[in-house]
């Protein structure tokens, strides 16, 4: 008996993706990976009111997952940081508009990792938001990515915001090309399924 088809969308979705970065190899990421990784620790430069209503509404749905309370505020304030601060960047210094939020990096986070800072895919991606390590590598930082919520939210939240700048806000086309899936909708879905259905504010 065939199972009917939303069922069997779920399914392939569910088991059939393989759910990790697994190229990020564009040219002119190392540009970007390099300013990153010169770059100081974020200043979200947000009213502090707002970083506080983010908390409260992820923490008890990362708590799910995260069991360990220093760990999810630690990795909820990066994420919040670091999303505001690449957006004020790409705004003042490019004139570009962002659609890059919170709620979709930890949607990428949670297919990329599941929350896992120590995650090491079988392409050799490593952390929290599964960044390949030749960039940093090349540059003597490697070390850094593997457990680092910092600096592996930092360099991840980086490359995701140049694809989603390259591809103008297009979220499909942008999370293709960071997962390495570029013209496949499974990746995209899943982790825009993921956003909808566990981190939207």
């Amino acid at each position: 008996m065939r199972a009917p088809g939303a069922l069997a969308c779920a399914l392939a979705l569910a088991f059939a993706v393989p759910a990790h970065a697994d190229r990020q190899m564009d040219p002119e990421l190392r540009a970007v990976v390099q300013q990153a990784i010169g770059e100081a620790e974020c200043d979200a430069h947000a009213e502090r009111f707002e970083e506080e209503v983010f908390l409260k509404l992820q923490e008890p749905r990362l708590a799910r997952i995260v069991t360990s309370p220093p760990l999810r505020r630690e990795i909820l304030r990066r994420v919040y940081c670091q999303t505001g601060s690449v957006v004020r960047r790409y705004r003042e210094q490019r004139h570009v508009e962002l659609k890059l939020t919170p709620a979709l990096v930890l949607a990428v986070i949670d297919v990329e990792s599941h929350f896992d800072r120590y995650a090491v895919s079988s392409a050799g991606a490593v952390g929290l938001m599964q960044v390949m390590p030749f960039w940093p590598k090349s540059l003597g930082v490697e070390n850094r990515l593997f457990g680092n919520v910092e600096f592996n939210i930092r360099l991840g939240c980086e490359i995701l915001a140049f694809y989603m700048a390259s591809e103008r806000n297009d979220y499909r086309r942008a999370l293709s090309r960071y997962n390495g899936s570029t013209g496949r909708r499974e990746y995209p879905d899943l982790v825009l399924g993921r956003l909808s259905s566990r981190w939207r504010g």
